[in-house]
């Protein structure tokens, strides 16, 4: 019985890795980062409700070869009421490697990249906004795909994240911080 549970804990495990693992079975990492805050750090006024509320730049490295799109995902796991979703972009062109800051909030972008539906029940980027209390983290998970996603207008986090599956080449995240 012991034997039995110990391999479906390792197949599990491996099968939870194998969606981030290149052919030879090593971890890809893209490295992202933004000038406007560091890595656990606060992520400025300007890109919350407080403020212009505009996506921040982001710039990212080290994406392997074979890319066919890359998806960003931005979230907030602090959230009072479970994860909340700040961002879904997908589809960017696979040479992109970077976002300035005030991305459109534009269904589909100048460059075909298309933004699904976020908590806020719009398309685009939408800053921090929690309520008065202990910092809040948000993520910036950056994914570089083997293919383009086929999901027609308005997907959310949900739908992206399941057509991923599979098609991971390599990933990397941001995180930013910020309190109310």
């Amino acid at each position: 019985m012991k034997t039995i549970l110990v391999l479906m804990l390792v197949s599990s495990v491996l099968v939870a890795c194998s969606s981030n693992t290149s052919k030879e079975g090593t971890t890809m990492t893209i490295q992202i980062s933004s000038s406007a805050f560091s890595e656990g750090q606060p992520i400025p006024k300007e890109y919350t409700c407080e403020g212009a509320d505009v996506s921040p730049p982001l710039t990212w490295a080290n994406v392997p070869e074979g890319v066919k799109s890359l998806a960003l995902i931005c979230d907030d796991p602090d959230a009072p009421v479970g994860t909340w979703v700040h961002w879904v972009l997908y589809n960017l062109p696979p040479e992109t490697r970077e976002l300035g800051d005030s991305v459109s909030t534009k269904p589909v972008l100048d460059n075909g990249a298309r933004q699904g539906i976020t908590d806020f029940k719009r398309p685009g980027y939408g800053g921090p906004c929690p309520p008065p209390g202990k910092p809040h983290r948000y993520f910036f998970k950056l994914y570089a795909l083997d293919r383009a996603l086929d999901l027609k207008e308005g997907a959310t986090k949900k739908d992206v994240e399941k057509a991923m599956q599979g098609h991971i080449l390599a990933q990397g995240q941001l995180m930013g911080t910020y309190k109310r």
